[in-house]
């Protein structure tokens, strides 16, 4: 007895062998893709100097939104791109022009943008030095410094009666969440002459309650500024977040650095 027939047309279709291989490449890349993805935000947390304690959190928060995560790439690929509908309170940059961060100035320029209150500023560095050195340099022309981080820089200068710090992470015993950090900063930058803020803290936030509130929460942060006369300073790490965040980011800040 002979062989079944290919299929004239009438019959039951042969699996296309090239189909499947079709679908097994793109499974594979995209699960490749995915292991990057994940290992990069593992290295930039590590990056910023987290310890096993705050590695292990960050990691368990990521995982305990990993389904929401998948179905919110899987609507964006069988879906049109929607705008936010908040993309509105983002203000167009103004970028500041700086000498390259390698660059060393030369005599007399600045290696800062000068300050000026109302406007924020964005720090892209792998660890947040620069910023830090930007707040203790400005101190002086805020009556109110307040420090939301995990490992909050050494601002003794400023002085305790000047100087609310808000530990964020495990024990910390600081804001939980975006609208409970808005809320303690709220006050100050309310007060009389604003207050000088300054924020480590987007990519374990965002992380942990997700990069969309963190965005309105930066968009809020420096339009109070802008309307109070404060000043909002963000450092952050490239590595840690894509492309679309920190484009969104930079349109809420006047100052790029």
């Amino acid at each position: 007895m002979s062989g079944p027939s290919p299929s004239n047309g009438n019959g039951p279709r042969r699996p296309d062998p090239g189909a499947d291989d079709e679908f097994a490449r793109a499974y594979a890349d995209g699960y490749g893709e995915g292991l990057r993805e994940a290992f990069r935000e593992v290295l930039g947390h590590a990056a910023r100097g987290h310890t096993v304690q705050e590695l292990r959190m960050l990691i368990e928060s990521r995982l305990a939104r990993l389904r929401e995560d998948v179905d919110l790439k899987r609507r964006s690929l069988t879906g049109p791109p929607r705008q936010p509908s908040w993309s509105a309170l983002l203000r167009p940059p103004s970028p500041v022009p700086l000498a390259p961060p390698a660059a060393r100035p030369a005599p007399g320029e600045r290696l800062f943008p000068v300050l000026v209150p109302g406007e924020s500023y964005l720090f892209r560095e792998e660890r947040p030095a620069r910023a830090s050195a930007f707040v203790a340099a400005n101190a002086a022309a805020f009556p109110r410094v307040v420090v939301a981080s995990f490992r909050p820089p050494d601002l003794a200068a400023v002085g305790p009666e000047r100087l609310t710090v808000l530990r964020v992470g495990p024990g910390g015993g600081g804001p939980s969440s975006p609208t409970e950090l808005s809320g303690r900063l709220r006050a100050a930058m309310e007060g009389p002459g604003g207050a000088l803020v300054y924020l480590d803290v987007f990519e374990m936030m965002a992380t942990e309650h997700g990069v969309d509130p963190m965005l309105r929460f930066v968009a809020w942060a420096t339009q109070s500024a802008q309307s109070t006369g404060s000043t909002v300073v963000l450092s952050v790490d490239p590595k840690g977040v894509d492309d679309r965040t920190m484009s969104l980011l930079k349109r809420s800040f006047a100052g790029l650095v």
